[in-house]
């Protein structure tokens, strides 16, 4: 996909790898809708809103739009989606990146558990069938569900995070297959390197993150996915192989992380939400 003029949501887009993937898009020619809780008017204690990243994009030359999104309740996903076609007129990308999660496995409180599921998996799935319409319509898209090695392995604490990203990967392999035959195309970066994202080190200010990798690299590795040929869907990529295989994501790290060794900790998954 030729990005130029082109459309993109992303959520999560206030901080991390959500920030830098819109600003990555929107330099490769996007007009970029960025969807999160977090704007100048109602700032979460980590740092980042939507208004500061739709300032460094239009302060670069690009087009964006803050857009308030609180992913735990359906309505404001598909105004999400609503209010991009009513400002852009077209929606031609979709990354589902956001997400949330809480300490606890099997004593995790339900509603804690029910919230982790709604905002992880409920509004991926209610944003790309809000969007798919206008896709179809325009002749195709892109869609990319962000993942991570939770999905795969039980890591302390994270059992609803890793149980809804699983889900998610799901999702992607089910809509894929539903989507082809329209040139939209869904897949998953599962992000199984270490990235140093504000919520992971405002989490962890005293953890050593000198091998962990910029948002910059990961919002590289999910742009290359958006822009492959139709052939290229219903993929559950890691971020190590896509590196390994395509020779993308180059590291920026001051201390490259050995993908020989165990891909993540528990100390690189701690909750964010």
């Amino acid at each position: 996909m030729d990005l130029t003029g082109k459309v993109a949501i992303v959520t999560g887009a206030s901080r991390g790898v959500g920030a830098a993937t819109a600003e990555l898009l929107a330099h490769r020619g996007c007009k970029v809708a960025c969807a999160a809780r977090a704007t100048d008017a109602t700032p979460l204690p980590i740092p980042g809103t939507i208004d500061d990243t739709v300032r460094r994009i239009t302060a670069a030359g690009g087009d964006a739009l803050a857009v308030p999104t609180n992913l735990a309740r359906d309505d404001e996903v598909e105004r999400m989606v609503a209010t991009t076609l009513e400002h852009f007129g077209r929606v031609d990308v979709l990354v589902n990146n956001a997400a949330i999660t809480f300490p606890g496995d099997l004593a995790l409180e339900m509603k804690r558990f029910d919230l982790v599921m709604q905002v992880d998996l409920r509004a991926p799935l209610i944003a790309i069938r809000a969007a798919v319409p206008a896709m179809k319509k325009q002749g195709g898209g892109a869609i990319v569900n962000v993942s991570s090695v939770a999905g795969l392995n039980y890591i302390p604490d994270l059992m609803a995070y890793g149980m809804s990203k699983a889900a998610l990967e799901h999702l992607t392999v089910s809509a894929a297959h539903q989507l082809r035959p329209f040139d939209i195309t869904v897949n998953t970066f599962r992000i199984d390197v270490p990235v140093a994202s504000e919520g992971f080190v405002f989490n962890m200010p005293d953890v050593d993150h000198s091998d962990w990798e910029p948002s910059e690299v990961a919002a590289e590795g999910i742009v290359w996915m958006l822009v492959q040929p139709p052939a290229y869907t219903g993929h559950n990529e890691g971020m190590a192989a896509l590196r390994a295989a395509h020779g993308i994501m180059a590291s920026r790290s001051a201390r490259p992380f050995d993908s020989q060794q165990s891909l993540v900790t528990e100390s690189h998954l701690r909750p964010v939400g």
